[in-house]
């Protein structure tokens, strides 16, 4: 039985083996019946391949394509060569996963972690189905864990009972820090889904160098009671990032006003981030659907191709 001195990053505190994986199980039922349904054929007609990656370079022949000539080699050899390129074939998928301490947060019967988990499961299904590597990098305002890219079942599954019950050693958010991480260990471009609520220090300066090398896209969770209190009076708050409780007074109509511009500002900031750098951005909220806001990010991005 874990207790107080239990290591972070284990998966579960008071929580059985069985509790975990009966819910890691129910989560691979619901979202492979996603997958298989809706999103299989929708997430390999927009990510099919990056393109082209270099093989070799060779003597020119009668009849080679004189725009692949590489004249760097040409002039030291003296004689025309040209770069040859195959098809990529296999894409690398990486999970950039917040579990900082306001993913426990979650106002519609799911918190923010649990939606993280079934919105990963969906995209790393679809993933695996289109035979990509999955990989994850999980982070507070540190890098708490480093999942490396891989294939299979057993590989998703892994990476989802990580996001529901991995127990971080920090309780903030830093995305720079992931995005700083993901510059160092990801040599080849890639496909970067970030995952969190984006409550965060600015970010912008990495997440501009991250969108210059990967195809970058932010799932953005938030929860309405973030943004609208709809109760009055002094009402008690948990600060679950700075561990503390915060008295708000919510007496009047003008506070709560307050409270919601607050919000309002806070988004539109971030969300004048994501368009600044060409990032796609699809925002859910926990307890709603997120087959919809998913399905057209797709149709979007495929439209666009």
């Amino acid at each position: 039985m874990a207790d107080a001195t239990s290591q972070p990053g284990s998966t579960a505190d008071d929580r059985s083996l069985a509790e975990v994986l009966k819910k890691v199980r129910r989560i691979e039922i619901t979202t492979r019946r996603m997958v298989n349904d809706v999103f299989s054929g929708e997430y390999h007609s927009v990510f099919k391949g990056q393109g082209m990656e270099f093989d070799e370079v060779r003597e020119y022949q009668p009849g080679d394509d004189i725009r692949a000539i590489d004249w760097n080699v040409t002039a030291r050899m003296g004689a025309p060569y040209i770069k040859r390129f195959m098809e990529e074939r296999e894409l690398v998928v990486t999970f950039l996963l917040d579990v900082s301490a306001s993913g426990r947060f979650g106002s519609m019967g799911k918190t923010k972690l649990d939606t993280a988990a079934e919105i990963c499961a969906v995209l790393a299904f679809s993933a695996i189905q289109n035979h990509d590597k999955v990989g994850a990098i999980v982070f507070s305002d540190e890098v708490e864990k480093y999942i490396p890219p891989d294939k299979g079942r057993r590989h998703v599954l892994h990476l989802v009972r990580e996001v529901l019950f991995f127990e971080p050693r920090r309780n903030r958010t830093d995305v720079t820090i992931a995005l700083e991480y993901l510059l160092r260990v990801s040599k080849r471009r890639g496909i970067v889904f970030v995952v969190s609520d984006f409550l965060s220090p600015d970010f912008s300066r990495p997440l501009a160098m991250a969108a210059r090398k990967h195809d970058v896209i932010a799932i953005w969770l938030t929860d309405p009671r973030e943004e609208h209190l709809e109760m009055s009076g002094l009402v008690r708050v948990w600060d679950q990032e700075a561990r503390i409780e915060r008295v708000i007074d919510l007496g009047s109509r003008a506070a709560r006003e307050r409270f919601r511009a607050y919000a309002q500002r806070r988004n539109e900031e971030t969300a004048a981030v994501f368009r600044r750098h060409g990032i796609d951005c699809v925002r859910i909220e926990t307890g709603r659907d997120y087959v919809v806001p998913l399905s057209v990010f797709f149709k979007n991005r495929a439209r666009r191709r």
